[in-house]
């Protein structure tokens, strides 16, 4: 058995294992779209947190674990006849056919920009009023800006050198310190999501995607706090009874690890 066909079976596998705890598992004969919502949002973050690790075992995992959810989805949908596994496939293959002329049709490309470009401008032919409107409105919000700066550039609203986005983000932090400064509680909000917007924009110029950069910087955190915990609890004294030099030496050796 060939590689395409030894997917091919296991995916078929899994669809009859989906057909049969659908009729025989209690808990699986009760899901309905709305009560697995909430467990795909955590499973897309453990999946995330995975490929953060780099850790290519439980990548796999969780990618079954997502794979489940699409079929559930799928078999839930069927059991309607609203639409089935077959139709969610085809449906995706039609768009990316659709979207991809470049490689399914006579459309030249230059670069990655120009298929960004062309991805957006089609999207907006097939009846689209918004290159937004693709953006979920329950994505948190450093993630909604990200995908706002990224749309908009896609359709050429953007600026056109990195130091200019770093100009603007300078601009902006003086507008926050005036506000700060003139302790203008609601101006310094407004302000504050200006900036944080900003270095969302500086960061996609910089080739660097801000969520990643700031869980990594949590967990650098989290890993250097523990450590600083762990050595307060060896000399047997909380935290909260040390200094700020005290707890400096020990946040310092965390940092050389």
């Amino acid at each position: 058995m060939n590689s395409r066909e030894k997917q091919l079976a296991a995916y078929d596998r899994l669809l009859t294992i989906m057909d049969e705890l659908r009729e025989q598992c209690p808990w699986d004969k009760k899901q309905t779209m709305q009560t697995l919502r909430h467990l795909t949002i955590e499973e897309t973050y453990e999946l995330g947190d995975a490929i953060l690790e780099n850790d290519l075992t439980e990548v796999k995992k969780e990618l079954g674990d997502l794979l489940l959810h699409i079929v559930f989805y799928a078999k839930i949908g069927s059991e309607t006849n609203h639409f089935d596994m077959a139709d969610v496939a085809n449906e995706i293959c039609d768009k990316l056919i659709s979207r991809h002329p470049h490689i399914y049709g006579d459309v030249k490309v230059a670069d990655e920009e120009e298929v960004k470009q062309n991805w957006e401008n089609l999207k907006l032919k097939e009846g689209k009023t918004s290159v937004l409107e693709g953006v979920p409105k329950s994505l948190p919000a450093l993630v909604k800006a990200n995908r706002i700066q990224d749309k908009v550039a896609g359709v050429g609203f953007d600026w056109e050198e990195p130091q200019q986005v770093f100009e603007k983000l300078q601009e902006e932090l003086e507008e926050l310190q005036h506000e700060v400064n003139a302790d203008n509680t609601e101006k310094i909000e407004q302000e504050f999501g200006d900036v944080l917007f900003s270095m969302i924009n500086y960061a996609r110029f910089l080739k660097v995607d801000p969520e990643n950069a700031l869980e990594r910087t949590n967990k650098k955190f989290i890993k250097r706090f523990q450590y600083l915990e762990a050595k307060a609890k060896q000399q047997g004294k909380a935290l909260k009874d040390m200094t700020l030099a005290e707890m400096d030496v020990y946040w310092n050796e965390a940092k050389q690890m």
